[in-house]
């Protein structure tokens, strides 16, 4: 089994690591990576005619790096954030309502997503750039079949499909291709 950031940190720091000092390092981990998605929620490409925000660049990146369990709390986390009403969402917004509406499919998905990026590290998907590629690709994959499912409930199938799905395709693989890569640049100085 692969090695995340996190176990690396804890098998890197000093003897006499206690196991409450591991815990620390895996909630500030969590909530690292609740700030990162809250972040990346933000962070929109105007190029392309529908708005693509990094998020879910940030959900699988999360899986990458954290491994399943650690990205799924993150992800848990940040939606409870947003559900409860603070403003973590696109556009700083927050809200219950976010979950009921057209969208709600594709903030679901990220927990799947998420935990499946991080099987699939753990898994040793996170070597190379082939398969951190594909392991993006498939994350994607879940959030956009998840979110378009949802979706098809309020405008129907075809339509979920082609405004939900289609438009985000090229997009989608860009950000796979940006994740492996950057995984594949930092990963010289995450060896443990």
């Amino acid at each position: 089994m692969t090695a995340t950031l996190v176990s690396r940190l804890a098998r890197g720091s000093q003897a006499g690591t206690t196991r409450l000092s591991s815990r620390m390092t895996q909630g500030m981990a969590v909530l690292a990576g609740s700030a990162v998605l809250a972040a990346s929620a933000q962070i929109a490409v105007p190029a392309i005619p529908v708005p693509v925000t990094m998020q879910s660049l940030a959900v699988l990146a999360l899986g990458m790096v954290l491994g399943s369990r650690l990205a799924t709390a993150a992800v848990l986390l940040y939606l409870a954030e947003g559900a409860s009403g603070l403003p973590v969402f696109a556009n700083f917004s927050g809200s219950l309502a976010h979950f009921v509406g057209p969208t709600g499919g594709y903030l679901v998905s990220f927990v799947p997503a998420a935990w499946l990026a991080g099987r699939l590290a753990q898994g040793g998907w996170g070597h190379g750039l082939l398969r951190p590629f594909l392991a993006y690709a498939l994350g994607h994959g879940v959030i956009l079949a998840m979110g378009a499912a949802y979706l098809a409930t309020f405008v129907g199938v075809f339509q979920a499909l082609a405004l939900g799905v289609v438009p985000f395709i090229a997009g989608s693989l860009v950000k796979s291709m940006l994740g492996a890569a950057i995984g594949r640049a930092v990963s010289p100085f995450m060896k443990g």
